[in-house]
């Protein structure tokens, strides 16, 4: 088994074993190598855009505040020199290296990988102590980062905040984290992180939906997909005393066609593979600039391979593949390059056969996967 820098010479297996949602790990080198720093002046470009989720969180004389984007350029100009935050959402669909750092997690499945958000914050700056009920890796670049963590259960919040801040936080363990180093937290590990010097936290955050949403979505979907019989009828009423009593047999009733709603596994299978791929409300596919017709796509990708848009997911159960909240209708010899092309997100020019190019093109167009030289850069 293969020892990862990234986890700090842990194998995947290990990590998963000791780790994943059970206790914190610090990594010190964990990445270095990170490309261009995604700092202030990127950071607020990018927030100053419609379609891109940011926030600013400032705490001005012991007072929580919180902005949403998208910001003007004046609004940054106003900012103090120390404790505020400019948080980015998604960071990955716009810059392709904060892209290919995502994918490094690959040891955790895609269905639960969320995004790359990046924050900066000068000295002093923080979102305070909080909880959150997802898994985390924070990264720090460039700078240094004062992080304290705690087990405790209390989650009493100071009330009337814009943001959840933890009234009552008690510190547990304390790191300084520098360039390249990286802190694992489990959901529901207490952090509280303030900078010591300008600089930037990278946090890969994965997906947990609570069970309400999961049961709410579901029901949308079963109300697409569900088909009854019948309508409802009581030949044998009879006369009752209150006229606005809902009776006790009409409630039978209802409850036995109702009773005809089922499911198994694979309708969950089918729900999830829709629910886990839907691209997020702000997120939108560009269609080729210059649309190549089929047979000059087939040639093109027959000589280039192809390349999943940033903004796209493939996730796959059995031989059903979803991608962007839809299904893809492959042909069934094509399986094994299908979850390829999931797995990897790229196919390569040897890959490509005459059965894949109908689906392909049909994706192309749709702005799903591109020609790699046609990739934004």
């Amino acid at each position: 088994m293969k020892t990862m820098t990234l986890l700090g010479g842990l194998t995947p297996e290990e990590f998963l074993s000791e780790y994943w949602q059970k206790k914190p790990l610090l990594i010190r080198g964990a990445l270095t190598e990170v490309g261009p720093h995604v700092d202030f002046k990127c950071l607020s470009e990018l927030a100053m855009q419609e379609d891109v989720e940011s926030r600013l969180i400032e705490n001005r004389n012991g007072k929580w505040h919180l902005e949403r984007g998208p910001f003007r350029p004046a609004r940054f100009r106003k900012l103090g020199e120390t404790d505020w935050t400019i948080l980015v959402q998604n960071v990955n669909h716009h810059l392709p290296h904060i892209d290919k750092i995502l994918w490094q997690f690959d040891f955790i499945p895609f269905a639960r990988l969320d995004d790359l958000m990046i924050s900066y914050a000068p000295p002093g700056g923080t979102v305070g102590p909080h909880f959150d009920s997802y898994d985390v890796f924070l990264l720090q670049v460039g700078g240094r980062k004062r992080w304290q963590i705690s087990s405790q259960a209390d989650d009493d919040f100071i009330p009337d905040a814009p943001i959840r801040v933890l009234q009552d936080f008690r510190v547990e363990e304390e790191f300084v984290l520098e360039h390249g180093d990286m802190l694992y937290l489990p959901p529901k590990c207490a952090h509280y992180g303030v900078a010591l010097e300008p600089g930037m936290t990278y946090s890969i955050g994965f997906r947990a939906a609570p069970t309400q949403e999961l049961a709410t979505q579901f029901l949308v979907y079963m109300q697409d997909h569900i088909c009854l019989e019948g309508r409802y009828a009581d030949p044998e009423l009879q006369r009752q005393p209150d006229p606005a009593r809902i009776s006790d047999e009409m409630v039978d009733k209802v409850s036995q066609m109702l009773s005809q709603i089922t499911w198994d596994k694979q309708t969950i299978s089918d729900f999830l593979g829709h629910y886990l791929t839907e691209p997020k409300p702000h997120v939108f596919y560009d269609s080729p600039a210059e649309e190549l017709d089929e047979d000059e796509f087939a040639q093109e990708v027959g000589l280039l391979g192809i390349e999943l848009d940033r903004k796209s997911l493939i996730l796959f159960h059995d031989e059903m593949f979803y991608c962007n909240g839809e299904v893809l209708e492959i042909e069934p010899n094509d399986v094994a390059l299908w979850q390829q092309f999931a797995n990897q997100r790229h196919l390569s020019p040897a890959d490509i056969r005459p059965s894949l190019l109908d689906a392909l093109y049909e994706g192309y167009l749709s702005g799903y996967w591109h020609l790699p030289q046609s990739v934004a850069k």
